[in-house]
C-alpha cells in the first residue's frame, strides 16, 4: 500500500497537514510525489481507453443510424410498390435498429461524461501535484539553507575560538615584550654600556661620540687652567712683608 491507494485520497488529501506530523518531510513529500505521478500515468491509460471506447461506439453508432435510414427509405419504396407486407417488414427492421440507436447514443454519451470526468481529474491531479513539487522544492530550499546556517554558526564558532586564542598569544606576546624592556633599562645596562664604550679605541667612536668627547676635553682644560691660576695667584700682605 502506498502513501495514497485511489485518486479521491490523493484529491481530499492535506498534504500541509501531512507535512506537519511527519518525521521526515522531504522524504514523504518524494513519497507522494511519486504516488501522485504513478496515478496521473493511471488517469491518462484511462482516460485514452474511455476515449477509444467512445470512438467505437460512435462509429457504431453512426452505422446504426445510416441503416435506420436506410430501411426507412426501402420502406416507402415498398408502400409504393404495393408490397404493404414487405413494407410492414422492413418499418420492423428500423424500429429494431432505432433501439439499438438510442442506445449505443446513450452509451456515446455516458462515455463521453467519463472522458471528461478523466480529464476534470487529471487537471486536478496535475494541479495538485505541481503544488507539490512546488512545495518540496521549497522544502529542500529550506533544509539547505537551514544546514548552511547551522554550518556557518559552527564555523562563527570555531572562528571565535582561534581568535580568543590569538588575542591570548598577543596579549603574552605583549608581556614578554615589557619584561624584555625592563631588563635593557635596569642599572646594569647602563654600566655595562659604559665599560664597553671605554674598551672602545678612537676609530670605533661614531663622529658625534667624537664631538662630545672634543666639548667634554675643552671643558676639562678650561676648569685645570683655572686651578693653575688659582694656585699662581700672590699671596696675602703678610706673606710679602716677611
Amino acid at each position: 500500500m502506498g502513501i495514497f491507494t485511489r485518486f479521491r485520497d490523493i484529491i481530499s488529501s492535506n498534504i500541509n497537514a501531512m507535512l506537519e506530523k511527519a518525521e521526515d518531510p522531504e522524504k514523504l513529500l518524494r513519497l507522494m510525489i511519486q504516488e501522485m505521478e504513478e496515478t496521473l500515468v493511471e488517469l491518462k491509460a484511462s482516460c485514452a481507453g474511455a476515449m477509444a471506447t467512445a470512438v467505437r461506439i460512435r462509429r457504431e453508432w453512426e452505422q446504426v443510424d445510416a441503416k435506420v435510414l436506410g430501411w426507412g427509405d426501402k420502406a416507402a419504396l415498398a408502400v409504393d410498390k404495393g408490397y404493404e407486407d414487405l413494407a410492414r417488414e422492413a418499418l420492423l427492421e428500423k424500429r429494431e435498429l432505432e433501439a439499438k440507436a438510442d442506445r449505443l447514443a446513450g452509451e456515446l454519451a455516458e462515455s463521453e461524461g467519463i472522458i471528461e470526468g478523466y480529464k476534470a481529474d487529471i487537471a486536478t491531479l496535475e494541479e495538485k501535484l505541481l503544488s507539490a513539487k512546488d512545495k518540496q522544492r521549497l522544502l529542500i530550499q529550506r533544509h539547505m539553507r537551514a544546514k548552511g546556517r547551522k554550518r556557518a554558526g559552527l564555523d562563527m564558532r570555531r572562528a571565535d575560538s582561534h581568535a580568543a586564542m590569538l588575542r591570548f598569544e598577543e596579549f603574552e606576546q605583549r608581556i614578554d615584550r615589557m619584561e624584555a624592556e625592563a631588563d635593557l633599562a635596569g642599572p646594569w645596562a647602563t654600566s655595562s654600556t659604559s665599560r664597553q664604550r671605554q674598551g672602545k679605541s678612537e676609530e670605533a667612536f661614531t663622529l658625534e661620540e667624537k664631538f662630545a668627547k672634543l666639548a667634554a676635553d675643552e671643558d676639562i682644560e678650561r676648569e685645570l687652567a683655572s686651578l693653575r691660576a688659582r694656585n699662581a695667584a700672590p699671596s696675602g700682605p703678610d706673606q710679602t712683608g716677611l
